[in-house]
């Protein structure tokens, strides 16, 4: 839609969006630091987070470009800190060394129930493994849910909710309504 209406745009994600980040979102999603805990999860994308804005948003940011990023700080606001009980104190740190000024202007929450979420994920995921995350059971997914809504409440000048369980042309409809 933006680029549509002549606007810069580049997309990108969370973990990921730079070599060294796209590194640690294997080591991340894998499962394998599962075992050092939430607070240690929280610092590896925190780490990603920071090589993420330094060779990606920054310098997209800086030519004037809007940057569409799936997934950012509140992602670990909802799993690690609401879900993995990592203490607001240490998110609130690794947020603020990580990203600094590059705080979204707006945020976007496609809100579905949990097991709506889950069953498109499987879909589009086939056969292959679940993720760390994706393999967790049906309450993290109802927790990370209400976070996220609660995100959405403290912040309703940066956060918009969108009904992701309507169709996709609505969705998208409503998507470029709080974009525009």
């Amino acid at each position: 839609y933006l680029r549509s209406l002549g606007r810069d745009c580049v997309t990108t994600r969370e973990p990921g969006g730079s070599p060294v980040a796209e590194q640690l979102r294997e080591v991340i999603l894998s499962g394998v630091a599962a075992s050092l805990g939430p607070a240690a999860e929280a610092v590896l994308f925190s780490a990603a987070r920071i090589d993420h804005i330094a060779q990606t948003i920054a310098p997209a940011l800086a030519r004037g470009a809007f940057v569409i990023c799936d997934r950012f700080a509140d992602s670990t606001r909802a799993y690690q800190g609401a879900q993995g009980n990592v203490e607001r104190s240490l998110i609130d740190a690794l947020e603020k060394v990580a990203v600094g000024r590059y705080r979204p202007d707006l945020t976007l929450i496609l809100d579905l129930p949990a097991e709506t979420g889950l069953a498109r994920a499987n879909k589009r995921r086939a056969d292959a493994k679940a993720d760390r995350f994706e393999a967790e059971d049906i309450s993290f997914h109802q927790g990370l849910r209400k976070a996220f809504l609660e995100i959405a409440s403290r912040e309703p000048d940066r956060c918009v909710v969108i009904n992701a369980v309507q169709s996709p042309d609505d969705v998208a409809k409503d998507i470029r309504a709080a974009v525009t």
